[in-house]
């Protein structure tokens, strides 16, 4: 069988960001935490970067500016490059396109498009739909939820069921990891071998609790490991931020960013 690895294999991290929506005060925030961080292989940006968001066009430019990132396309990235607003009835995660909060969340996705322009579909039609890491035997997925659908991340069966295909196909790795975002909630699950791991909303968590968070995926030989890391961030820039630009839903967002759950009252 063929080596997968050096003969002394090296410690390497993997820092993820996701669910930023347009948060660039918790979106530089978290970078700046990254970057204290050792053996930061790349970071991951694991989708829901731009829309439901006060500042998508700062956003845009911040991410580009990333070295060693890699970009994976969440739902409201999809929506943007689809131009759900141009449908006859559109909708979002099955809501009902009569409600008028999906009305508004619509909006808001047409007024983001019009914020990243041409320059940001460019972005997001090149960004991942999922992506694997192979390090120091272990065998490492990320996805915005789940790589056959960007709304629902997988189930511990279906995160099984992956693990054991994944196993099948590669009989030398050790250890299995799916990281996922979408849920803005944190997960942790450990099944035998497999690690499922979501580390909540860097923009906008919907756990009750202000803080953004991230995650970081530590490998070692045969070995994963899994932190969670809650941060402050300057929350009254963000919501000066929707004030002053006032987006479509942005009243919607000041009151989901304040209490951290979702708030379309």
């Amino acid at each position: 069988m063929p080596m997968l690895q050096d003969s002394k294999p090296q410690i390497t991290t993997l820092a993820f960001i996701t669910d930023v929506h347009a948060n660039i005060p918790a979106l530089e925030r978290a970078l700046e935490l990254i970057d204290k961080r050792e053996n930061v292989k790349s970071i991951v940006v694991n989708g829901d970067s731009f829309s439901i968001g006060g500042d998508p066009k700062s956003t845009l430019t911040r991410l580009k500016q990333i070295p060693n990132a890699v970009f994976v396309r969440g739902n409201h990235d999809r929506y943007l490059i689809e131009k759900i607003w141009d449908y006859d009835r559109p909708t979002v995660e099955g809501m009902d396109p009569d409600d008028p909060v999906c009305m508004d969340i619509v909006a808001n996705q047409k007024w983001t498009f019009e914020q990243i322009g041409d320059e940001g579909e460019e972005f997001i039609r090149e960004m991942k739909i999922s992506h694997i890491e192979k390090l120091n035997n272990c065998f490492v997925e990320f996805t915005h939820a789940w790589f056959t659908r960007d709304d629902i991340p997988p189930t511990l069966e279906e995160a099984h069921q992956w693990r054991n295909h994944a196993q099948n196909k590669h009989p030398g790795y050790k250890n299995f990891a799916l990281v996922h975002g979408h849920t803005h909630l944190p997960r942790y699950e450990e099944y035998g071998n497999l690690k499922i791991a979501c580390p909540g909303s860097t923009g906008m968590p919907f756990d009750e609790n202000q803080k953004g968070a991230l995650g970081f995926l530590t490998i070692g030989d045969g070995t994963i490991d899994w932190e969670q890391v809650r941060f402050d961030y300057d929350i009254n820039e963000t919501i000066a931020t929707l004030e002053r630009n006032k987006p479509p839903f942005y009243k919607n967002l000041i009151s989901t960013i304040i209490n951290a759950s979702i708030r379309n009252d």
